[in-house]
């Protein structure tokens, strides 16, 4: 089983995507795109919203109490 590992920087970029350094030194890509038609991740199609993206408890936050879990991000990012 993988260890969860927090993420320590993000940073948003273009076409939503985000660009993720986690604690073991990975650096990865998620993809956002294919969460944006759901709740509560709606707001994060407005580009201006999306890039408020900041790292709180070890994971990707943004305001309006929207977040993804580490374990998620990690596993459906694909390596920088």
């Amino acid at each position: 089983m993988q260890d969860l590992l927090d993420v320590i920087l993000v940073k948003p970029m273009q076409n939503h995507w985000l660009a993720l350094s986690f604690e073991n030194g990975e650096k990865r890509l998620f993809d956002v795109k294919p969460l944006l038609s759901k709740k509560p991740f709606e707001p994060l199609k407005q580009q201006h919203v999306f890039e408020q993206a900041y790292v709180f408890a070890g994971t990707v936050n943004w305001p309006g109490n929207i977040d993804i879990s580490p374990e998620t991000l990690y596993a459906r990012s694909v390596a920088a």
